[in-house]
């Protein structure tokens, strides 16, 4: 709304598909403003020209249109109220209830003084051994999944929020289907885990230029739960490729020279600024962020895959394994650089040794399954490795087993015993000597 006696300009000297250019003055850069009652916001200050862009498009606009400056970025009011409810791209409630009360804060400020940040050194559990054991989270990283369209990945997403040891979850959904919206809403309320998650949500419904807004407001949700109330925050992005497919329609019709899959040259700043909102606080509060980019048609080459893996500290790959007709944290494609800081020091001392073994038999699987497709004969270890390999993607690897930190490791040296010899899964053996399962069934040998 306009505030008495706020000036009205009625002069657009150019209008394109998404912008309109008009001559003001005392504008702020990201400052909003209603274009004929359409909210708009300032993306570009030349003198005393100025550039909107247009939330819902400029279609219908006239050169003559009122445009009303309302002497502020956007801001979303932050407090203890935000927890439990829905908004939408603008911080408002979309779930029924009130207007939260507050501080008004700006969104989208710099990322945190790397003089305040802590080394990370706190796990993140997830219940899911694909995670957990293998590609351990570790409290202020930065870290996204690579998954085709197809792949449940918000379904991923939403037992990581039911499941993570946090004090909050923040989603930011980014052109989601109206059902993800309702999927989502229904399994925070049924779970009964409402009063510590905060979702800010844009629907294909709502313009997509909306969804830029979204990480922005997501993250100033995280930083007051972190930073005022030292909180362990973990922040879930979904999806972002239609951030990025946001971006380049914005940098379309703007007539901007596209980059590399027609995204726009500040597409690596673009995402980092949002990436390197995730931090460790000495005192305590963190923001970690786990963020889904779907590929197309399995291309990790694509400018938004590939300028997203020389932001973050590894990546989580799902795929659907064939034998066992599941999905599955891909052990071979995916990567958490920072797990070397907890496990087997936040986590029990086997840890290292449990996980590299593990992988390592299922690499030998891999093989094995190679010489079975070629027409070779399998050695008798290579049976055992394959039968191997489908119990440890059913029992450990599988997005649907949920097991803490301690059962991952004990099941890995269940199945160790019940298709190795101790000397064959390579394990130090002081280790083995501690952990060996002697009272599984071992294949005879």
């Amino acid at each position: 709304m306009a505030k008495a006696f706020q000036k009205i300009y009625t002069q657009i000297s150019q209008i394109t598909k998404a912008t309109c250019m008009l001559k003001a003055a005392g504008i702020g850069y990201d400052e909003l403003a209603t274009v004929d009652g359409a909210l708009a916001q300032v993306v570009k200050i030349n003198g005393d020209e100025v550039t909107l862009q247009v939330f819902r498009g400029t279609e219908g606009i006239r050169t003559n249109a009122e445009v009303v400056f309302l002497g502020k970025a956007p801001a979303l009011k932050v407090g203890p109220q935000l927890a439990g409810r829905f908004f939408n791209a603008f911080g408002a409630p979309i779930d029924g209830g009130p207007v939260p009360e507050g501080e008004e804060r700006e969104i989208g400020g710099p990322s945190v003084n790397p003089v305040r940040r802590k080394q990370p050194s706190e796990l993140i559990a997830t219940g899911m051994a694909g995670i957990d054991l293998n590609n351990t989270l570790v409290t202020g990283q930065k870290i996204p999944f690579f998954a085709d369209p197809d792949q449940p990945f918000n379904q991923v997403m939403a037992t990581v929020a039911l499941r993570a040891e946090t004090d909050k979850i923040i989603l930011g959904g980014m052109g989601l289907a109206n059902d993800d919206y309702l999927f989502f809403k229904n399994v925070f309320s049924n779970a009964g885990s409402l009063d510590r998650i905060i979702s800010f949500v844009n629907t294909t419904e709502d313009p997509p230029v909306e969804r830029l807004l979204i990480p922005d407001m997501a993250l100033t949700a995280a930083e007051y739960f972190a930073v005022d109330r030292h909180e362990k925050v973990l922040v879930l992005l979904t999806d972002m490729s239609s951030y990025a497919d946001a971006l380049s329609i914005v940098s379309n019709r703007m007539d901007q020279i596209p980059s590399k899959d027609s995204m726009p040259g500040s597409l690596y700043s673009d995402l980092a600024k949002i990436y390197e909102k995730a931090v460790q606080f000495p005192d305590g509060g963190s923001i970690t962020i786990i963020a889904v980019t779907t590929l197309s048609g399995g291309d990790i080459t694509h400018a938004v895959p590939d300028n997203t893996g020389y932001i973050t500290e590894g990546q989580l790959f799902l795929r659907r394994d064939t034998d066992i007709g599941k999905v599955i944290v891909d052990p071979f494609r995916s990567l958490s650089r920072l797990k070397q800081l907890v496990i087997g020091k936040k986590t029990r001392e086997d840890h290292p040794q449990v996980m590299n073994a593990a992988v390592r038999l299922f690499s030998d699987a891999a093989n094995a399954k190679t010489k079975l497709e070629n027409g070779f004969d399998l050695s008798n270890y290579d049976e055992r490795a394959l039968a191997f390999a489908k119990d440890y993607s059913n029992n450990l690897l599988a997005i649907d087993v949920n097991i803490n930190t301690t059962g991952m490791l004990d099941e890995a040296w269940t199945l160790f015993a019940k298709h190795f010899k101790p000397e064959e899964v390579n394990i130090r053996q002081e280790l083995v000597a501690k952990y060996w399962r002697e009272d599984e069934t071992v294949l005879d040998h």
